[in-house]
């Protein structure tokens, strides 16, 4: 089974730059999607899903031009879950997942705290919360994948330079300290599992040709429960898609 998690940052402007192409070559079974920035009637080519055999679900944020998540499958889910039950989170269209007989697949949308200390404060008890309400499911739901951008660089491998952004939200040290405990607490980083090199990032300023010279960071995840450890295939990062300023990473299961 073949998994795509992508920030695209605006999916109608995604699909003006060629997304549905490329989502028809990759051709994968799910596809987990962030920060799509539209509801379902502002989407012109919705129906271009449907030919691709995708069942789409939608959990846009309350905001217009804001936010929000979706899932696509070519196998229909038993059950599809909107939001997390915390609606300062819900309204922005955060989580969304769908569960399958084999597993669950959420994709999510973590807070940025870039914007100033009002938003980084929202981030933090984002992440608290999101702790809690992860262990919980794991109850329930023990084979579960979460896909999404996480906006945090875990380590100093995963950021272009940790040094001049020792102070910057996305890689403090409280923020890379709730990843560790959160992946310590039963999960598995995927990409780094099978991948211990550097210079492998999923997203790139727009300023600067950062991304031309390779000067990002490393913030999207599939992040797996450790019962499927078994599971895992191949992961990889697909920095040749360019529809938005991330780029969309695999991860191949055998189930």
């Amino acid at each position: 089974m073949k998994i795509i998690s992508y920030n695209v940052n605006g999916i109608r402007a995604a699909i003006n730059k060629g997304w549905l192409d490329w989502l028809k070559a990759t051709n994968a079974d799910i596809v987990c999607l962030q920060e799509i920035k539209a509801t379902p009637d502002q989407i012109a080519d919705l129906q271009q899903l449907n030919a691709l055999g995708y069942h789409h679900f939608w959990y846009p944020a309350k905001k217009k031009g804001y936010s929000g998540t979706a899932i696509l499958t070519k196998k229909e889910p038993k059950h599809v879950e909107y939001g997390c039950g915390i609606e300062p989170y819900d309204d922005e269209g955060r989580i969304i997942r769908a569960d399958f007989d084999d597993f669950s697949v959420m994709s999510a949308y973590f807070p940025s705290g870039s914007s100033g200390d009002e938003r980084q404060g929202f981030k933090y008890q984002f992440l608290a919360d999101f702790e809690v309400y992860a262990e919980d499911l794991l109850k329930s739901y023990p084979k579960l994948l979460i896909c999404g951008d996480y906006n945090i660089c875990h380590k100093a491998i995963d950021i272009h330079n940790p040094k001049s952004n020792a102070n910057s939200s996305g890689f403090l040290p409280e923020e890379r300290a709730w990843m560790e405990k959160f992946i310590n607490s039963g999960f598995i980083d995927t990409f780094r599992h099978l991948n211990p090199d550097p210079h492998h990032y999923t997203w790139w300023s727009y300023r600067a040709g950062a991304r031309a010279k390779n000067l990002g960071w490393r913030i999207d995840y599939h992040l797996l429960s450790a019962p499927m450890l078994a599971n895992i295939k191949r992961a990889s990062i697909l920095p040749e898609a360019k529809h938005s300023d991330h780029c969309p990473i695999l991860l191949e299961l055998a189930l």
